[in-house]
């Protein structure tokens, strides 16, 4: 039988998330889901000179607190976009493959994007594209329902892939150890967003995933 897992939607999701995108052959985004605070639905973590460091979007207040996921809008407020490309540039311009990457991501920090899904979906799948990590998630179109058919799934990480959660929790993921531009200095830190995975790696970071899938 085919597995499938069911994912929130994360914004520069950590490397845990990939690891099951890799492992599936099938994932399911979870569209209708109540938007969760502290999550990384909207923030990700990466590796400054000085440690880890969060970078969080920030949302328009939703009417209710029961607002779907799909109706998240992000807030201009705080000139974040630029703080984040700047961010990500200071931690990564020194990394091997940041310059060969930045010009398919600038333009996530240029253009105004209405809903939180949707960024978080068009960088899920351009980071995909560049690791040729072949998978197509499909969105519930209820909670929980596809097209009206309730969705049994191999595994539900949407709540338990989170920073609240120590990844060690996770039997099925162990990270292996890559070059990390400030592994010197910090020590190796497992598991922070994709983006560092994807700048110090490049194209060996589908062997990372691969290694770190524990079934």
């Amino acid at each position: 039988m085919n597995k499938s897992c069911l994912l929130s939607t994360a914004y520069w999701a950590p490397i845990q998330y990939y690891a099951k995108l890799y492992a599936c052959d099938q994932a399911v985004v979870e569209a209708y889901e109540h938007y969760i605070k502290q999550t990384y639905r909207n923030r990700c973590i990466i590796a400054s000179p000085s440690g880890t460091q969060i970078l969080t979007i920030p949302i328009v207040k939703p009417e209710s607190e029961k607002c779907a996921m799909k109706d998240i809008r992000i807030s201009d407020h705080g000139n974040w976009r630029h703080l984040h490309w700047n961010a990500l540039e200071s931690s990564y311009r020194n990394s091997p493959y940041f310059e060969y990457y930045a010009d398919d991501f600038l333009p996530f920090y240029t253009k105004r994007w209405e809903f939180l899904l949707d960024f978080n979906e068009a960088i899920r799948e351009k980071v995909c594209e560049l690791i040729n990590l072949n998978v197509t998630p499909v969105f519930t179109t209820a909670y929980g329902k596809i097209d009206g058919v309730a969705q049994p799934v191999w595994d539900d990480f949407k709540n338990r892939i989170s920073p609240k959660i120590a990844v060690e929790e996770d039997k099925q993921f162990c990270c292996p150890i890559y070059y990390q531009v400030f592994q010197e200095k910090n020590g190796f830190i497992p598991n922070l967003s994709i983006a560092d995975l994807l700048f110090n790696m490049g194209p060996e970071s589908l062997l990372v995933l691969r290694d770190s899938v524990h079934l």
